[in-house]
C-alpha cells in the first residue's frame, strides 16, 4: 500500500473525511473536543468522542512492558502531577506495545482517550515516545494544581518521512553541552528524530580527536569574530549522543571536507599543498580553503579522524560535508570524495554529503543532502541515492524573517513563518517522492552567538518543518496551522523560549515581551 493509499485508508476507517476546527481553538477555555486541538505536528487522523478524561494529582502512569519503563518515567518527569506505578491495575494512563495496525510502523502510535483511562499503544518504544509528545500537548503548559479535563477520542498517527531533522552549527560559534541538550529537547518535542551536528569549519574544530591533538589545542581556540571558541571532549560528545538517544534522536556528526578546513590547516599545515603555516580564521567568507587532495597525508588524517568519530557514534551515518569547495579543482574534488567514501564505508557507516558530492562517483547507498542544486539532487536520485531536502531558500533557519530581523542572512531568501511552512517536498523538486528520505532544517551560526539567538531564529519556524516532515500533505493547511501555532505560545512562554512574534501569526498574549 503506497503512502497516499495509507492516508486514504485511515481517513476512511475513521470516517473523518476532513478534520474540522472551531473558533474555540483560540479561546482561553481551550479545546471542547479532540478534533478542536492545537497539536503540532498535525496527526494523521482523529476521531472525537463525547466525554472527558480527568487528569489529576492522583493519575498514575503504568506499563507491563519492561522496555517502556524508561519512556513511562520520561512522561512522569515531563508533567509533575503524574506518578509512575508498577501496578498496571492502578494505572489510568497505560502504555503498551500491543498495537497491531501495520500502518503504525516503527514510529507510529495509537492514543485512545476514554473517560476512565488513556491507552497509548505502539509497536515500539519510539512510537510510544512520539505519542507522549502528543499527549503532553493536550495538557496545559503549566503544571496543574488540582485536575484538568482532556477530551475523549482516538488519534492514529505515523510519520510521512523516516528522516526528520535539524542541523546545529557549533563551528562558526561554539555552543556547549547544555545548549545542545536544550536544542535536543526542542526538536524531540515536535517528533524530529535526527540532530545533525556541524563539528568543523574554517572558524573552528569542535570535536576531540585523540590521535590529532592539535585540532583542539589550536584549531578550536577561536570562532567568528574572534571569541574563545571551544570543543567537545569525546566524553562530552558521547554524553550528547546518549542524551539524544534517550529521546529517540540519532546524532549525525559532520566533518566538512575538503573545503571549510582552515581550522584543520592551521592545526596541521602539512595537509595543505604548500605545507606552509596557516592562520586561524575568524571571518565569515567561504570557499577559500582546501585540503591537498594529492597528498597521502591528507587521507591518513581523514582516516584517523573518521575512525575515532565512528567509534563514538552509534548511529549509521557520517556526514562529510563536501560543499563550497571552490578552492579545489573539480577533478581533484571528485577523486577526494571517491576516496573518502571508501573510508566512511570501511568504518561501517553510510556517507551523507551536501549535494555537490553527486558530482563524484558515489555509491547508491550514500545519501545526498540538497541545499542548493536541484540538478545535483536529480542526478543523485537517478543514481539511486536517497535525498534529504534542505533547500536554503525555504529551510535555512539562519535566514532573516524580514529585513528588520536583528540577526541572520538574506543571501538565500527572507523566510517568514508562512513561507517556512507552505511548501511540499514532493512538489518543489523533480525527484520522485520515493527517493526523498526526508527533510532537515539547518541553523548556521555565523551571526548567532547565544542560546537566545538560537531560539529566536528557530522558533517558531522549527514547528513548521516538523509538521512538513511528519504530517500527510492532505491534512496540512496554513489557515489552521497558524491558529495551532499561536496556541503554542503558552508553551514557549512556560519554557522561557525567546521566540519571534511573527506578524503573520495571531498570537494570543498581546502583552508578551518576546
Amino acid at each position: 500500500m503506497n503512502l497516499e493509499s495509507k492516508y486514504s485508508y485511515v481517513l476512511g476507517v475513521l470516517f473523518i473525511g476532513s478534520l474540522a476546527y472551531f473558533s474555540s481553538c483560540t479561546s482561553p477555555s481551550g479545546p471542547t473536543g479532540l478534533s478542536d486541538h492545537t497539536i503540532i505536528p498535525h496527526p494523521v487522523a482523529i476521531t472525537t468522542a463525547n466525554g472527558h478524561f480527568t487528569l489529576s494529582t492522583t493519575t498514575q502512569v503504568g506499563t507491563d512492558e519492561e522496555s517502556l519503563i524508561a519512556v513511562a518515567q520520561y512522561l512522569v518527569s515531563q508533567y509533575e502531577p503524574l506518578r509512575f506505578s508498577a501496578n498496571t491495575d492502578e494505572s489510568t494512563i497505560l502504555l503498551s506495545l500491543h498495537a497491531k495496525d501495520s500502518l503504525l510502523g516503527t514510529e507510529g502510535y495509537s492514543l485512545q482517550i476514554q473517560e476512565e483511562q488513556i491507552h497509548l499503544s505502539a509497536q515500539t518504544p519510539r512510537g510510544i515516545f512520539y505519542g507522549i509528545q502528543t499527549l503532553l500537548q493536550l495538557l496545559p503548559p503549566a503544571q496543574i494544581e488540582t485536575s484538568v479535563e482532556i477530551p475523549t477520542g482516538t488519534i492514529l498517527d505515523y510519520p510521512r518521512y523516516s528522516y526528520r531533522g535539524s542541523m546545529l552549527d557549533v563551528s562558526r560559534h561554539f555552543f556547549g553541552v547544555d545548549v545542545v541538550k536544550r536544542y535536543i529537547d526542542f526538536i524531540a518535542a515536535y517528533k524530529l528524530n535526527t540532530l545533525h551536528l556541524h563539528l568543523s569549519d574554517d572558524q573552528g574544530w569542535r570535536i576531540e580527536i585523540k590521535s590529532k591533538p592539535k585540532l583542539t589545542s589550536i584549531g578550536s581556540t577561536t570562532q567568528v569574530g574572534g571569541g574563545k571558541g571551544g570543543y567537545f571532549t569525546q566524553a562530552q560528545y558521547q554524553e550528547i549522543v546518549q542524551y539524544a538517544a534517550d529521546q529517540f534522536i540519532t546524532v549525525i556528526p559532520e566533518i566538512d571536507l575538503p573545503g571549510h578546513t582552515q581550522a584543520a590547516l592551521a592545526s596541521y599545515p602539512a595537509l595543505g599543498c604548500t605545507g606552509e603555516q596557516q592562520d586561524l580564521y575568524t571571518g565569515k567568507e567561504v570557499g577559500f580553503s582546501t585540503l591537498c587532495t594529492d597528498n597521502e597525508a591528507t587521507y591518513e588524517f581523514v582516516d584517523a579522524v573518521l575512525k575515532e568519530i565512528a567509534e563514538i557514534t552509534p548511529g549509521p551515518y557520517l556526514h562529510i560535508g563536501g560543499d563550497e569547495s571552490h578552492a579545489t579543482k573539480k577533478e581533484d574534488y571528485i577523486y577526494f570524495i571517491n576516496r573518502i567514501q571508501q573510508i566512511v564505508n570501511k568504518y561501517g557507516k553510510t556517507l551523507i554529503g551536501w549535494d555537490e558530492v553527486a558530482e563524484a562517483n558515489i555509491a547508491p547507498e550514500s545519501i545526498v543532502q540538497q541545499w542548493k542544486s536541484a540538478g545535483n539532487a536529480s542526478k543523485a536520485a537517478e543514481n539511486g541515492n536517497r535525498i534529504i531536502l534542505s533547500p536554503a531558500t525555504l529551510s535555512y533557519m539562519d535566514m532573516k524573517y524580514d529585513t528588520s530581523t536583528r540577526i541572520g542572512y538574506t543571501w538565500a531568501a527572507l523566510i517568514e513563518v508562512d513561507q517556512a511552512y507552505n511548501w511540499d517536498p514532493d512538489t518543489i523538486t523533480m525527484i520522485s517522492s520515493d527517493m526523498i528520505l526526508g527533510i532537515e532544517a539547518p541553523l548556521w551560526t555565523e551571526t548567532i552567538e547565544t542560546i537566545e539567538d538560537i531560539e529566536y531564529m528557530v522558533f517558531p519556524r522549527l514547528l513548521g518543518y516538523a509538521e512538513i516532515g511528519w504530517s500527510p500533505q492532505s491534512v496540512r493547511d496554513w489557515a489552521n496551522y497558524r491558529l495551532r501555532l499561536a496556541a503554542q505560545e503558552k508553551r514557549f512562554e512556560e519554557q522561557d523560549i525567546h521566540y519571534y512574534r511573527s506578524p503573520v501569526v495571531p498570537w494570543l498574549a498581546q502583552d508578551s515581551i518576546r
